[in-house]
Formats: C-alpha cells, sequence, structure tokens
C-alpha cells in the first residue's frame, strides 16, 4: 500500500510560509486514501491500459447503438512539476460488430493535438470542437487527474464535506485548477474509490452551460494491484450518452506510439 511519504511526493509544495487550510488537508487525505485504493505506486506508475467489453450510446435517455469496443489508452511521460495544460495521453478507440475484429479499421485516434477519423477510405480530422471536448473531458477525468495532473501548478483540492449520495456514504471534494475550472468527485467513504464527478461545461452553440456527471463502478484489480472500474457511464443535462461494460481490462501491456500513429501510408482527407 501506498504510504503517506510517497502519495505526499506527487502533490506540489506549498509555497514558503502557505500552510494547507483545513478543508485542503482534509481534501489531500482523500486523494491520498483514493490513490492507495486504486494501487499506489502501481497506480502512478501504470503506461498502458487496454479495455475490452461492450459500448451502449443513447439520445434522449434512449439506445440509439451498441457494439463491442476496446479501449486502449497510453499515458505519456509527464513534467515535473506537471504544468498547467499538459496532456498527457494517447487513446484509440475502436468498436465494431461481432464479425468484425476490433484491431481492424475503423477507429479513432486521439493524440495531444489532433484526434481522427480513420477507416478504409483513409484519415480524416475530426473537427476542433470535438477534439478539444474529448481533451476537456479527459483531464477533468478524476482517474486521469490521479494519474496525470496531482502536483500541477496551481491545482487546488479542498474537501467539501460529507454526504450519503445514491444511498453510499461519499467524501466530496473539488479540484480547481489554474484557470479556476471546477470538477466535484465522490469519493465512498468505506472504499476509497471515486465512484461520481461533476462539472459544467460552457455550451458555445446555446450560450449557457452543460452539467457533464460520470459514474463509475464495479472496481477490480485489473493486474500488478491496479483497480480499475469495469463499468463507466457518461450523462449531460442528466440525460444519458455513453455507458461501457468492461469484460476485461490489462495494463502495462507493452503498447508502443506505432499502435497511435497513423500508418504512413494512408491518405488524409
Amino acid at each position: 500500500m501506498l504510504n503517506r511519504r510517497q502519495i505526499l511526493g506527487t502533490f506540489a509544495a506549498p509555497l514558503f510560509g502557505q500552510k494547507l487550510s483545513k478543508i485542503e488537508e482534509r481534501g489531500k487525505q482523500v486523494v491520498e486514501e483514493a490513490l492507495a485504493a486504486l494501487g499506489g505506486p502501481a497506480y502512478l506508475a501504470m503506461q498502458d491500459r487496454v479495455e475490452n467489453g461492450r459500448s451502449y450510446s443513447f439520445y434522449n435517455d434512449r439506445l440509439t447503438g451498441l457494439s463491442r469496443a476496446r479501449i486502449s489508452t497510453r499515458y505519456l511521460l509527464r513534467p515535473e512539476p506537471p504544468i498547467p495544460g499538459f496532456f498527457g495521453q494517447r487513446e484509440r478507440q475502436s468498436f465494431a460488430r461481432k464479425d468484425k475484429q476490433l484491431d481492424d479499421l475503423p477507429y479513432y485516434l486521439y493524440l495531444e493535438d489532433k484526434a481522427f477519423d480513420v477507416t478504409y477510405r483513409g484519415a480524416k480530422e475530426l473537427a476542433a470542437e470535438v477534439s478539444g471536448r474529448y481533451r476537456d473531458s479527459t483531464r477533468r477525468n478524476v482517474l486521469y487527474m490521479l494519474r496525470q495532473r496531482l502536483g500541477e501548478q496551481g491545482l487546488i483540492i479542498e474537501h467539501q464535506g460529507s454526504d450519503v449520495v445514491d444511498y453510499q456514504p461519499m467524501e466530496i471534494v473539488n479540484f480547481t485548477d489554474a484557470d479556476n475550472v471546477v470538477t466535484t468527485v465522490y469519493f465512498h467513504r468505506s472504499t476509497k474509490f471515486p465512484m461520481k464527478q461533476r462539472f459544467v461545461r460552457r455550451n458555445k452553440a446555446r450560450g449557457d452551460n452543460d452539467e457533464e456527471l460520470a459514474i463509475f463502478d464495479k472496481y477490480k484489480e485489473v493486474g500488478g494491484g491496479v483497480k480499475w472500474p469495469l463499468v463507466y457511464s457518461r450523462f449531460r443535462n442528466g440525460e444519458k450518452q455513453f455507458e461501457m461494460y468492461a469484460d476485461e481490462v490489462k495494463v502495462n501491456t507493452d503498447l508502443t506510439d506505432a499502435y497511435f500513429t497513423l500508418p504512413a501510408n494512408i491518405e488524409i482527407i
């Protein structure tokens, strides 16, 4: 289990003469306990992850699509300490019918600054709004924040109290970054796992905000002491958007840069 000294090394040191407030101290303690529950040093050292399972998409709370899915993620080496705006992962998402191989085309490829829809016709760059939303959602995902953003300059972690949420006892913590962007995370009081998170994002088309909610469930050891949720659900303004049930999750599978690079002979369309 991760000891306190190891955990403290993942947090930015306070400025000379600056002391943490009580809510910051308690928030830091909740995060320390969550990291230990997720695997401690093994979680922080996780290099890549492959999730295989079933995905479901929804519109107006109605099922609109289902497929087999493979989500492959590779973490990039983060600067020490992490700098605001750093995006430290690459991801390849494959969705297929029963008769298709998940390593075949098509797939979506998300890189540090761009994203592509890769098909037999070629690779089409996704709109900047789409790739930007993906990066924003990832940076605000608590499982990413615990792996890549602790210690980031300007990141403040504050305890907001305890409550019973969805019939479960939760510790509530706000993560506020240097841009004053807030993500609220609910950690289970007994298991210490993050179970739910909320944040708002500006909807430029409508001129108001969307409330984004994610739920994590059914944590399981997936290798080397790392714990990961097998069920992930995403909601927007109270309506379910996406759900993933993982049948198998593997970590540290030696994924290379080549797996997250466009083929040299592919046409950009």
